[in-house]
């Protein structure tokens, strides 16, 4: 079957949750089926970057915005009613562009990642699959209250918009994904239930247990520059980090990924490091004692929390991180819905290694039985028959 494969960010590399998925996907898709990739990008594409991603490719087209487009593209949504979400990442010239791609290769199936490609086939006739991946109306809901008054207005605004889009996309589409099973039951459509759940996976080949010297007690990773992540990152230093230190006072923890915001740079001190960008993840997560995502926001499951449990660090997360990790508490992974909660496993973990070495065990068993991208994207490959 020929696919085209419709991202709005290009695959590599993979510091974003999107790109990871989108990325392994096309690797395990193209094993089975032919793949046109139409990649939209705000930024240079690089020829490493494109050989990466190449081998899995029979054809490729990048369409390169730039931002004086963006901008008129963001006003035009504004007036539009359409969410900024989309408009950020739609443009007449590559709606032109995918048109032809559509006439001169006729595709078998088209799927597209995210609702920011919805409108670039939103009413084409053919076999259609939109990845939903997040609830990004839920994700936009949970930052409301957390932000000032001038952003709070805006934020409603995307969210209500967003709230009538994903609706209005879901009826354009043969097929739907999305990442968890909560996702799905916020999905504001009362055909929920027809989206089929494809999660993400991990590389235990890559991802996998390493002996290294240990630098810091806690590592946190993620793109710094994600809401989320920078909201987490702030709540560990100076929420969670002051009352680990009343009792050891010479934890240090590292903030590991790329495109650090400059709050997230404002954390470092003698006890925090921020890293920025990494070219192995890996050594920063082996070399700490403990992973930490107590995320406060966000939607989707954490790939994050899947990597330190294949690399077998015992990990803390939050209930709203769990609903979609769907591990077992005490057991495979502890949680921590309060900075003195998150404080207090922390410290047991450090003192206890017999304590710490069964979460981080069972963590990794757990995330071998049930997260492999192989595994994960098999659903998928099914509705592409």
């Amino acid at each position: 079957m020929k696919i085209l494969v419709i991202l709005p960010r290009f695959p590599y590399p993979t510091e974003k949750g999107d790109k990871l998925r989108a990325y392994h996907q096309l690797r395990i898709l193209s094993r089975h089926h032919s793949i046109i990739l139409c990649a939209i990008s705000h930024s240079r594409v690089d020829e490493s970057q494109i050989a990466a991603v190449k081998p899995y490719c029979d054809e490729m087209i990048i369409i390169r915005m730039n931002w004086f487009s963006v901008g008129l593209n963001l006003i035009r949504a504004f007036f539009k009613g359409w969410p900024l979400q989309a408009g950020f990442y739609y443009s007449a010239k590559a709606h032109k562009i995918i048109r032809l791609l559509l006439k001169r290769k006729q595709p078998d199936h088209v799927y597209c990642q995210l609702l920011r490609t919805a409108a670039y086939v939103m009413d084409e006739p053919l076999p259609k699959t939109i990845d939903y991946q997040d609830v990004f109306s839920k994700g936009i809901e949970r930052r409301i209250p957390l932000s000032g008054y001038f952003m709070r207005q805006l934020l409603t605004l995307e969210y209500k918009r967003l709230l009538k889009y994903e609706s209005k996309i879901f009826d354009h589409f043969r097929n739907k994904t999305i990442i968890s099973r909560p996702d799905r039951d916020f999905i504001p459509h009362p055909g929920r239930d027809q989206i089929l759940i494809v999660p993400n996976g991990v590389d235990h080949d890559y991802f996998k247990p390493l002996q290294r010297q240990h630098t810091h007690e806690l590592v946190f990773t993620g793109n710094m520059g994600y809401p989320p992540n920078i909201n987490c990152a702030e709540y560990l230093v100076k929420k969670v980090l002051p009352i680990i230190h009343k009792t050891r006072p010479g934890v240090k923890l590292m903030l590991a990924g790329a495109s650090p915001h400059n709050r997230v740079k404002a954390l470092a001190s003698e006890y925090v490091t921020v890293t920025g960008w990494v070219d192995d993840l890996r050594e920063c997560y082996a070399s700490a004692s403990i992973f930490l995502a107590p995320m406060q926001i966000g939607t989707g499951l954490q790939n994050k929390l899947l990597e330190a449990m294949s690399m077998r660090l015992p990990c803390i997360t939050s209930s709203l991180c769990n609903y979609a990790l769907n591990a077992i508490p005490q057991k495979e992974i502890l949680i921590g819905d309060s900075p003195e909660t998150v404080a207090d496993h922390v410290l047991k973990l450090l003192n206890d290694d017999d304590f710490r070495y069964r979460i981080a065990s069972e963590g990794h068993e757990f995330v071998l039985r049930n997260y492999s991208w192989e595994g994960a994207t098999r659903g998928l490959l099914q509705l592409m028959t």
